[in-house]
């Protein structure tokens, strides 16, 4: 099984009030590719049709041509997994004050990719690679990100089964930027933008499991 997962939003103030790592599995990954660059050199405005990249955030696209590639894209037997937190929910023992503190986003990054993957979970393939974005990590160093997905992941497949999390130029990697579109139209849905709906019921029937992050931690923790 091969995994492609990318994410919306920071830890931060400033850029929404939703964090979503979004991720999807497809049966022919050739397929998503040559689907997706051939959709790109038809549809997408002159400037964009070569370039190596186009990001869901693109100025140049029009959210008509977005809801119409979220549409595409859903059409071609993607299986998507997601989480998704209200940042306000983060709890405080990764927060310094009312802020996530810095020295600890790569911990919570690791919990929040490590909760998305272990939707796809059991499973019983023997091959289990997940791709993700070769996007700098914050207060942790790659080899202990890896190292917690792995401990969270491996205990959990079959004996014997192959694990490996591989960083990927998403440039270079048309699979990512398909993750990218998926993320951004799940982004604009739950932070209640315009077409944001719309995005969503065209994904609505790929969408296999999600599951919301730490939804129950301030109600828990004024009960106790």
């Amino acid at each position: 099984m091969f995994v492609y997962l990318d994410e919306s939003g920071s830890f931060g103030k400033d850029k929404g009030r939703f964090f979503i790592v979004g991720s999807y599995t497809v049966g022919d990954p050739k397929r998503i590719v040559n689907a997706y660059r051939r959709w790109q050199r038809r549809k997408f405005p002159r400037k964009l049709r070569v370039l190596s990249e186009v990001k869901f955030n693109e100025s140049l696209l029009t959210d008509d041509l977005r809801l119409k590639t979220i549409s595409f894209l859903a059409d071609q037997d993607i299986r998507i997994f997601y989480t998704h937190l209200d940042k306000r929910n983060i709890p405080e023992g990764y927060r310094s004050g009312r802020k996530v503190d810095p020295s600890k986003t790569g911990l919570l990054y690791a919990q929040i990719v490590g909760e998305t993957l272990g939707l796809y979970l059991p499973i019983h393939s023997f091959e289990f690679r997940v791709f993700r974005d070769a996007r700098p990590l914050k207060g942790i160093s790659r080899p202990e990100f890896e190292k917690l997905i792995q401990s969270r992941i491996i205990p959990q497949l079959p004996a014997g089964s192959a694990f490996q999390l591989e960083v990927v130029d998403s440039a270079s990697q048309p699979e990512i930027q398909v993750a990218d579109w998926i993320c951004g139209a799940l982004a604009r849905y739950y932070e209640g933008k315009e077409s944001g709906k719309k995005l969503y019921q065209f994904l609505r029937n790929s969408i296999v499991r999600e599951k919301e992050l730490f939804a129950e931690y301030w109600e828990k923790r004024w009960k106790n």
